[in-house]
């Protein structure tokens, strides 16, 4: 009879160990948790604070319940108090209805400030003027356009460092949702609409971008870097691509939007008022029932 019991601790130890050493290789590579803009640093200060209140209540929960299964296990000659007309206290009711009751209060609170603060399309306190970009989602690609600098990209992403960008988003293939982990939270993109979502860089360097939702055979190789460059490389790269890109045509764009996987891909021009038309394509004469960006 002793053999099972030793077995199952030693199944227990192993688990918790394994756990252990996945949380910690994980742990590294949790991009949310290392923010490069305003965006992201208030989300993850939000998920910190959260972790650390909903800590308040589970770790000692888990504690405790370690402790009881320990103390009151069944073992010969086991000296731990025995009561088993207990049916009440006073203190102990306050406790562990009082602190979580305090607890939810408090992250009630703190969720409804940083909501307010992170709605997506409230841009960004800033004296540099927004760049916009145009974001569509494709099977399974990104088609990124540019209207003031008149460029467009697949699968790349260059935006200039200190900046905000004002990221209008859409879809012309199944709903998707548009990421930069370290910049900021997810925004869908859906056929008919035009969703706004600001976001900024606040340091040089290469991000991951991504689809983080399920949208056919190929999703997962709808990724894509993000360069954040100084204001003076941004604009010689958008020069570069005017000069050297191809153009991108109106049947160009048809066969794009095909489903079908895609490397990066720049482009000089493209057709006037594309990302409108791509909105507004199933809507009623192809100009109504579409949900617009703010600010269009």
């Amino acid at each position: 009879m002793r053999k099972p019991v030793k077995f199952g601790r030693l199944s227990l130890l192993l688990l918790f160990i394994m756990m252990a050493a996945l949380l910690t290789g994980c742990g590294q590579d949790i991009m949310v948790f290392d923010p490069k803009g305003p965006i992201a640093k208030d989300q993850r200060d939000l998920i910190v604070i959260a972790m650390v209140l909903c800590g308040i209540i589970l770790v000692p929960v888990l504690a405790l319940t370690a402790v009881i299964v320990w103390r009151y296990r069944d073992k010969k000659g086991n000296k731990s108090s025995y009561k088993p007309n207990w049916s009440h206290s006073t203190i102990m009711e306050t406790i562990w209805w009082g602190i979580p009751i305090v607890v939810i209060v408090i992250l009630g609170a703190v969720t409804i400030k940083y909501t307010y603060a992170l709605e997506p399309s409230k841009p960004i306190a800033s004296e540099q003027k927004p760049i916009v970009v145009q974001a569509t989602s494709l099977d399974w690609k990104w088609l990124f356009t540019y209207p003031e600098q008149g460029i467009a990209t697949v699968n790349y992403l260059q935006i200039p460092e200190g900046v905000p960008i004002k990221f209008e988003l859409t879809s012309d293939a199944p709903m998707n949702s548009f990421w930069i982990p370290q910049l900021g939270g997810q925004m869908y993109t859906m056929s008919g609409m035009a969703m706004t979502l600001y976001l900024q860089a606040d340091e040089v360097g290469k991000y991951f971008g991504t689809a983080a939702n399920f949208s056919g055979e190929h999703f997962t190789d709808m990724r894509f870097d993000v360069h954040a460059t100084s204001r003076e490389e941004f604009d010689k790269w958008a020069d570069g691509v005017k000069k050297t890109g191809k153009e991108l045509t109106a049947e160009g764009y048809e066969e794009l939007a095909k489903p079908g996987r895609s490397g990066e891909h720049f482009y000089s021009s493209f057709p006037d008022g594309l990302f409108q038309k791509i909105v507004t394509k199933y809507s009623v004469g192809g100009s109504h029932g579409a949900h617009k960006a703010s600010g269009e």
